[in-house]
């Protein structure tokens, strides 16, 4: 039985004034800043011990107001982790003379890289067992894996913080030894030069992390010798360097939300000198790939908003030397292209769905893969080789679990190598039931919801429902399949994905709508999604509940600022909440590079209209929803104190009885927990708080 009469902790109020534009706002929770110095120091002082005991303390409140559900969380992650393969492996795909293979065994919680050289009946070569590697480490993260051109070396990057910040590393392949250079403060990624001994790589910088600079290493030598290639200057770009799919450049490509800016460089040249093939103009994305004489340029180039293909001679690049391949259409989003020999790849998105259209480059064909369910997700993806048939791609829906199927372009036939199986006994697609609905906004914008649920399942006004959106960054969330939703949907509720604006469901115009100045599209959509479904009893606000983490975690706060009488219960991850003090600190993580998403606070007239939807800056004396915070300690992409900072002053100002409830990990950052066994307990975790605010105890 609940203990109700538990103090939860009270946060000191020390105001800060902090003075914009002659406007002044009183910040009581501002002291619950540390510094990355402050917060990883062996022996802390007086001031950084006092805000991790503030932290700790919340999370024994967490564990006190919620101890009597811990039993029922264990059993929810039993039961998630009981629905997945332990011992699986994935589908292998061949690069350069190896089939590659990531492979996990029953009880590690990390996945053992491996590859079989020429045939799948060959000798396994073991890459690299991750679960040894992550042995004493409460975090840990192997990624960027990249061998070198003549299969002998590999490159990659380890984060042990969780702050993405990677130590990149070297092995080679023959002898299994680990060179001794470590290169510190990566971005964990690199490219090898065709000489197989230079690398190029990406360092961050290590205050506002980031990606700024690109330095070039002879394996074997001192990284301190490493010499530095490029530098972006402009503090709103990040940089980052790749190789085309061809092998034949590397390329360094400077990004901010809005512009682009690529360089090029023979890759059998890596002391040769850069070339720029467009330089930046504001508002103008491209994107490059190579193929023969041309680089094809998917670009918004002369306002195409969704995006064209157009291609250019690689000896003449600049932008009047651009041609049209693919033109610019109003009703269809352009989200990627790949180059095969014989065929174009172009992945589009129209009415919100995603397409995959072939077509052969000596035009005799032009053709779109068939898929027939309402809602679902593909993606193509792991296509290296260039001359071949096959082209692979992912599809799941939110009733079929993941396939990944391989389609023979010349003849048509398709194979699906693999689905994903859904271990247990218990799952059955076909006792699950998904459509789209479209919901009238208040300014005659339709938003599209997708919706699934149990064929057996009920709906009217007692129907527990779960609404989940993002709405940001033109990041659209797919409705994809998850073994983890089935325990709420075989609980009796309703799961719903709301394509809010700021996402690019409908095409960039649709993220157009929700950004800068057009940001309150994103929470109004989100209100009218949730009274779309009140009112057509698909539920009620006694059995609504919402989701949504980082900018979705911004979600979160904005609407329950709002209409906070519409939901029962809320989950805020990680969420972004103190928009107007983030955005005015330039030492912060990622914040001048975001001012071409959520405008620049230093002009008045962006600080006004942030300041009118800032989560934390609006928080009122009113009654808010049962709430559960969760946030990383070393989260850099959104810092700890934002929802701790969120959560003192909810609670100051809060005149009802319900729960509000953060829990912190202390060990990790923006993505949680690392293994794939832990994360399932962080899932456990928020779905444990929704079913006890619905009363559902088993």
């Amino acid at each position: 039985m609940q203990v109700v009469d538990i103090k939860p902790p009270v946060a000191d109020i020390i105001p800060k004034e902090l003075k914009t534009h002659g406007d002044v706002r009183i910040d009581n929770y501002y002291w619950m800043r540390l510094s990355d110095e402050q917060k990883n120091a062996e022996n802390p002082d007086e001031h950084t011990q006092k805000v991790l005991d503030y932290l700790n303390a919340e999370n024994d409140y967490f564990d006190k107001k919620l101890g009597h559900t811990e039993k029922f969380r264990e059993d929810l992650f039993q039961e998630m982790k009981a629905r997945i393969k332990e011992d699986d492996e994935s589908v292998p795909y061949k690069d350069n003379g190896y089939f590659y293979i990531t492979r996990y065994v029953k009880g590690g919680q990390y996945p053992i890289y491996a590859r079989k050289k020429e045939s799948l009946e060959t000798e396994e070569e073991l890459l690299f067992d991750v679960n040894k590697m992550a042995e004493g480490h409460d975090y840990y993260r192997l990624g960027g894996l990249n061998v070198s051109p003549n299969n002998k070396y590999v490159a990659f990057g380890v984060d042990t913080v969780s702050r993405r910040q990677y130590v990149l590393q070297f092995k080679n392949l023959e002898t299994g030894e680990f060179y001794p250079e470590k290169i510190e403060n990566t971005t964990g990624s690199s490219v090898w030069a065709n000489d197989n001994k230079t690398v190029f790589y990406t360092k961050k910088n290590p205050t506002t992390l980031r990606a700024e600079r690109i330095f070039k290493h002879v394996l074997g030598t001192d990284p301190s010798k490493d010499v530095e290639i490029y530098f972006e200057e402009d503090d709103t770009f990040s940089t980052y360097v790749f190789k085309t799919k061809s092998n034949q450049f590397i390329s360094i490509g400077s990004s901010s939300t809005l512009t682009t800016e690529y360089q090029v460089l023979n890759a059998d040249n890596p002391d040769g000198k850069f070339k720029i093939v467009q330089p930046r103009v504001k508002g103008l994305e491209y994107h490059i790939s190579h193929f023969e004489d041309n680089f094809y340029i998917y670009t918004n180039k002369d306002k195409a908003s969704n995006f064209k293909l157009m291609k250019t001679p690689i000896n003449k690049t600049e932008l009047e030397n651009w041609v049209d391949v693919i033109p610019h259409r109003e009703d269809v989003l352009l989200e990627d292209i790949s180059i095969f020999k014989d065929y174009l790849v172009l992945e589009e998105r129209s009415n919100g769905l995603s397409k995959v259209r072939i077509k052969r480059w000596d035009g005799t064909s032009d053709e779109y893969l068939p898929f027939d369910e309402e809602t679902y997700s593909v993606n193509v993806y792991n296509n290296l080789e260039f001359d071949t048939d096959i082209i692979r791609y992912g599809y799941n829906s939110f009733t079929t679990p993941a396939s990944v199927i391989d389609y023979n372009m010349k003849d048509k036939s398709k194979e699906i190598k693999k689905e994903q199986e859904v271990l247990g006994g218990k799952f059955n697609k076909d006792n699950y039931t998904s459509k789209r609905i479209w919901v009238t906004a208040r300014d005659g914008k339709k938003v599209a919801i997708s919706i699934v649920h149990r064929k057996d399942t009920e709906l009217g006004k007692n129907t527990p429902l779960l609404l989940y959106a993002y709405g940001s960054y033109g990041a659209t969330i797919p409705d994809g399949f998850s073994t983890t939703r089935l325990s709420l949907l075989d609980r009796g509720f309703v799961y719903a994905l709301a394509h809010i604006r700021g996402g690019q469901y409908l095409g960039r115009q649709w993220y157009e709508d929700g950004k800068l100045f057009n940001k309150m599209n994103t929470f109004t959509d989100f209100i009218d999604c949730t009274k779309y479904l009140i009112e057509n009893n698909y539920t009620s606000p006694e059995h609504l509940y919402a989701m949504g983490g980082s900018a979705g975690g911004l979600l979160m706060g904005a609407v329950i600022n709002m209409n906070p009488e519409l939901y029962k219960g809320v989950v805020a991850a990680v969420p972004f909440v103190d928009v107007v003090t983030t955005m005015l600190d330039e030492t912060i993580p990622l914040t001048t590079f975001e001012y071409d998403e959520w405008g620049n606070p230093n002009e008045k007239e962006y600080y006004d209209y942030m300041l009118s939807y800032s989560p934390y800056d609006n928080v009122e004396k009113k009654e808010y929803p049962n709430l559960l915070i969760t946030t990383g300690l070393h989260d850099s992409q959104v810092q700890y104190y934002e929802p701790a900072k969120w959560l003192a002053k909810l609670r100051a100002n809060k005149t009802d009885n319900n729960l509000l409830v953060m829990y912190t990990d202390m060990e990790s950052g923006h993505g949680g927990a690392s293994g794939r066994f832990n994360a399932l307990r962080d899932t456990a975790r928020d779905y444990g708080f929704i079913l006890e605010m619905e009363g559902i105890k088993e």
